[in-house]
């Protein structure tokens, strides 16, 4: 068995593993690099940026500062993170870039103070490398023909090898549309690019009724095998609020996947119970802050990690944005220690 894949599934089951989301469709490489120094020092292990080389490389070369970074700051760091690059099919949003219609935009700005990354400046054109596809501009917008979308299609063949070579360990395919076959035929193309390490799709249930959503993680299932990791997306990049409201269908979405696959009937109570050995990795998604794991706890849904982006990016945004990041060695600890934070409110004390 490869080493890191052992090391990985090893993370998962002892629930120890936090991945930061850097975002499907945030290409913006100084923005990754510096929430990767943050989050690899606060002490999370997986880091999922967009299916990108020049992002990929950004994000070693903040792990790698992360380690320079953590004897000066006495923090022992023993496990490298496994980079993590994500897709998705065409449709989903989280691969989706907006633009507005300068022809029949009002000019109202409404949309400018809603967008969670800067992307749309005071002209009101996008910038394409910051956009995430959250859908926030639209939602305000007063009109409906002002702001659009455009998917990206992208030739996985080539792109994920090359994603894989500059330091890449796992891949995500975004799954949330209706069409299975499509689906399905991605999904074996990213099982065969990267045949020794762990494959996750996200899968939401707004897409999905619970008979999809079941059925689409077991064709998953009988191609990845034990590779297999489902993000169970709650309510897709809506984690910008720490509230039980906002990752309550995080958990809820969690407790379908347990009940189809991690859990038992005691035949002498009648009741489930989770059986000694998950069949199904899975990472809680979706509306992810700081009290997902105490909701969890709250309704005995079990988890094997958790993945946030909107939440974990929000709590550090003024940190890294700071132009002084590099330099200000204080600054980077008060970023860390907030980032710290968070981890431990999601798994627990961080095995390092």
């Amino acid at each position: 068995m490869n080493p890191r894949f052992k090391q990985m599934q090893s993370l998962l089951d002892s629930s120890k593993y936090f991945k930061l989301v850097c975002g499907a469709g945030n290409e913006d490489t100084e923005e990754v690099k510096r929430l990767t120094v943050l989050y690899v020092l606060a002490g999370a292990k997986g880091l999922d940026v967009s299916a990108n080389v020049d992002v990929v490389k950004a994000c070693m070369e903040g792990v790698d500062l992360a380690f320079d970074l953590a004897k000066g700051f006495d923090i022992e760091l023993n496990i490298r993170p496994f980079i993590m690059v994500s897709v998705g099919m065409p449709g989903d949003h989280h691969v989706r870039k907006s633009y507005i219609n300068l022809d029949t935009c009002l000019k109202c700005d409404l949309c400018i103070p809603v967008c969670p990354t800067d992307a749309i400046p005071k002209e009101l054109i996008v910038i394409k490398d910051k956009c995430i596809g959250c859908g926030n501009c639209s939602a305000i917008c007063p009109k409906s023909d002002i702001i659009h979308y455009e998917h990206n299609n992208r030739e996985l063949a080539s792109l994920l090898p090359a994603c894989l070579a500059a330091g890449a360990e796992q891949i995500e395919l975004h799954a949330a549309v209706a069409d299975d076959t499509a689906i399905m035929q991605e999904w074996q193309l990213v099982s065969e690019v990267n045949p020794n390490g762990h494959i996750s799709m996200c899968l939401d249930r707004l897409h999905l009724s619970n008979f999809s959503f079941e059925e689409r993680v077991r064709k998953a299932k009988e191609i990845a095998g034990d590779r297999l990791i489902i993000q169970s997306d709650g309510y897709p990049m809506s984690g910008g609020e720490d509230d039980f409201n906002t990752t309550l269908q995080a958990i809820a979405t969690a407790d379908v996947l347990n009940k189809a696959f991690n859990m038992k009937l005691r035949k002498s109570k009648n009741v489930l119970i989770y059986k000694n050995k998950n069949e199904v990795n899975q990472l809680l998604s979706g509306g992810t802050n700081s009290l997902t794991a105490v909701l969890a706890d709250q309704t005995g849904v079990k988890f094997q990690g958790s993945s946030l982006g909107t939440f974990a990016r929000k709590i550090v945004k003024e940190v890294v944005d700071d132009e002084n990041f590099y330099q200000d060695l204080a600054l980077i600890k008060k970023g860390y220690l907030i980032a710290q934070d968070l981890v431990i409110a999601n798994i627990g004390k961080p095995t390092l």
